[in-house]
């Protein structure tokens, strides 16, 4: 059996591989590297330079890249060397665009479908995480799935849901949709009561008799979903920490090691519990992945208050290169939001968002914040970019500013974006409902559905993400798979060939192009000298795995900083950090595993 991380903790490394060690007669320590890494298949992402055989790394940057004779002279008696047995090595991955902040805290309560082939294995997955859950406590699935995944090609029934979990309340948050829930969970929000509580813009299905289906819908706002889950048990604060770690440990399983965090619902800047604990384990040395964080107002008709509070209190790029404020959104005004449900019509923005998204982008303007904002539609672009036009002739666009999604964008709107200077974030969300996208609008508007081609074409900075945890898998590799291939998660083939990118475009849109979101260009997303030494050895090697495989990816030892924060298998050895055991006990991370226990 393979050695594993979780089989491998800390006191049982060993500092050195079997390279040659130089002597340090006459040589400061200062002189040597702090790591090296040989006989690897690195894919660098450096024009200049774009394979290499072998890394060294000191003081949290690269130092040299090259082959074995560049790097052996810097191996000294405590450099920690790595022999990669000529497997792939990557630039570390960057999500440019994920919740990861309040995704941390509450991991390790969720039961994860991301993997499950079938309804049948997903609803065992719940059938056994019941039987370990203590009573009050919920079993849940926040995100991360597609009923087109499943070869039933469907969502599970309230009666489904009852007969694997009689004795505790269940629910199922699917994507902006949906939130299915058990007889418990009606119960335990009271949907079955008179005068319960409702939400604009979504809908408390009942049937002919007025009882509650379990079935709450966003019609087109998902404020009804997010608010029922955020009533559900949390976490204790250390609990919090515990499940941020797991949850960064498990990013770097995969060989991520930086994310812009696009703040979210429930996430109150700067004193929610989600916030405290990021800043909390920054300042104890926890985080093993780089954060880049927005702010994101939480009260509709309160954004304009809130902006200027904060732009008053806060200044962008305020910390380090570990965790660091960039600006503001990705909601900038609730009146702009648009909300993705390809399944049904497309749902306008409020008749006032263009005077609401003036003011507010005005005042970001003169305080020198840049942006980040969502916008699904072409249609919502017509209107909002208008009002970027205004502002630019007025108070300005601060440079750093990008708009996410534009899944459906035409040429011209794009066109605009890169006019005025922006970027463009791309993340999975469509490969999660493709299938409903068709249904909508049709296989023809899918195929451009978004532009991978026309946007790289134009130039402006592009990166790649997944929008998770609540609507896709935070697993990078089906995000590359969709730019690289155009399989949804329900297999169908969504673009032709024309709408595709290569897999080095893929990956480089995840690691330089990524760089970018948090003002990091030329700091990192590359291996070469002078950067953050951020890198992932693959278990795999992506550029000859099939179309299917590329989803299989994980990384075998992840370095952040130049430091190993992940490794398993050959490389388990090399793993010095400590992550602690999974708390509470009956967590489904404790029942189930996840990717870092992938063979």
């Amino acid at each position: 059996m393979p050695i594993q991380r979780r089989q491998f903790l800390a006191g049982t490394a060993a500092l050195l591989g079997s390279a040659p060690l130089h002597s340090a007669v006459g040589q400061t320590t200062d002189a040597y590297a702090d790591l090296v890494v040989l006989d690897g298949r690195i894919t660098t992402m450096d024009p200049n330079r774009p394979e290499a055989t072998a890394l060294a790394a000191r003081d949290g940057k690269f130092i040299k890249i090259g082959d074995e004779a560049d790097v052996t002279p810097l191996i000294g008696p405590f450099t920690q060397v790595v022999r990669a047995n000529k497997k792939r090595i990557i630039p570390g991955l960057i999500d440019s665009h994920t919740h990861s902040i309040r995704g941390g805290v509450n991991y390790n309560l969720e039961v994860r479908w991301d993997h499950a082939d079938s309804l049948e294995e997903a609803l065992h997955l719940l059938r056994i995480q019941a039987e370990r859950t203590p009573e009050g406590q919920f079993i849940r699935v926040a995100g991360g799935f597609s009923e087109f995944q499943f070869k039933e090609k469907r969502l599970p029934t309230v009666a489904e849901l009852d007969s694997v979990a009689p004795n505790h309340p269940v629910l199922i948050h699917y994507l902006y949709k949906m939130t299915l829930l058990n007889s418990r969970a009606i119960s335990y929000f009271g949907y079955d009561k008179e005068g319960h509580p409702t939400y604009p813009g979504g809908v408390i299905e009942k049937d002919a008799n007025g009882d509650p289906t379990g079935r709450l819908i966003s019609a087109p706002s998902g404020l009804l979903m997010y608010k029922t889950l955020s009533q559900a048990p949390k976490l204790s604060i250390r609990d919090q920490i515990n499940s941020s770690m797991q949850y960064m440990d498990e990013l770097n399983s995969m060989g991520i090691t930086s994310v812009s965090d696009a703040g979210g619902g429930g996430m109150e800047f700067p004193d929610a519990d989600p916030y405290q604990v990021i800043n909390h384990m920054h300042r104890e040395g926890l985080l093993t992945t780089r954060i880049g964080y927005h702010t994101f107002p939480q009260v509709k008709g309160r954004e304009f208050e809130d902006y200027q509070d904060w732009t008053d209190r806060f200044t962008p790029g305020e910390g380090d290169d570990m965790l660091r404020l960039i600006g503001a959104g990705e909601n900038l005004s609730w009146a702009s939001y648009d909300f993705e449900i390809f399944g049904e019509e497309r749902p306008d923005i409020d008749r006032n968002a263009e005077e609401i998204q003036h003011k507010i982008m005005t005042l970001l303007g003169e305080k020198g914040w840049a942006f980040r904002q969502h916008i699904t539609y072409d249609e919502t672009g017509d209107r909002l970019l208008k009002v970027y036009e205004d502002v630019k002739r007025g108070a300005g666009l601060v440079d750093g500013w990008f708009v996410d999604h534009v899944e459906t964008f035409s040429e011209r709107n794009l066109e605009r974006i890169a006019e005025l200077g922006g970027g463009v974030a791309l993340q999975n969300r469509l490969q999660f409902q493709a299938e409903d996208f068709v249904k909508t609008y049709g296989m023809e508007k899918l195929k451009k559905t978004p532009n991978f081609r026309f946007i790289m074409d134009l130039g402006i900075p592009m990166g790649g993400g997944t929008d998770a945890t609540r609507v896709t898998s935070y697993n990078p590799w089906y995000s590359i798979q969709w730019m690289a291939t155009g399989l949804s998660r329900g297999g169908m083939r969504m673009y032709d060939d024309d709408n595709l990118l290569t897999r080095e475009e893929a990956l480089r849109v995840w690691t330089v192009g990524s760089s970018w979101f948090t003002g990091d260009s030329g700091k990192k997303g590359a291996i070469t000298e002078g950067q953050l030494a951020d890198f992932a050895i693959l278990d795999r090697d992506y550029f000859a795995v099939t179309d299917a495989e590329i989803a299989r990816i994980t990384s075998a030892l992840t370095a952040v900083g130049g430091r190993v924060v992940y490794a398993k298998d050959e490389f388990a050895t090399h793993d010095l950090s400590h992550v602690p055991p999974v708390s509470p006990n009956w967590s489904p991370v404790v029942t189930f595993g996840d990717s870092r226990d992938a063979k």
